[in-house]
């Protein structure tokens, strides 16, 4: 019975320990990554960002292409027909 319980500790720790050195140091890179956005540095550079891509935009004359523009019109009138 203690061979048992011995054997069945040593697994366990050792899964855990497996568990937390590969998965727990994704699980953390992640968590820290996502506060990094959190922060107010990068909310305000991303604010940032935001603008000036949409000044970008407002300043050209055609935001589609043709192809693009026909694919988008394909859709539309998809959907308005099936919520008819």
């Amino acid at each position: 019975m203690k061979i048992f319980i011995y054997k069945t500790l040593t697994i366990f720790i050792l899964t855990v320990l497996f568990f937390n050195l590969t998965l727990g140091i994704k699980i953390r890179e992640f968590k820290s990554e996502l506060s990094n956005l959190k922060s107010d540095e990068n909310i305000k550079m991303i604010k940032n960002k935001l603008r000036s891509e949409i000044k970008n935009a407002i300043s050209k004359e055609k935001y589609l292409n043709q192809e693009d523009a026909q694919l988008i019109k394909d859709f539309i009138e998809k959907i308005q027909q099936e919520i008819k």
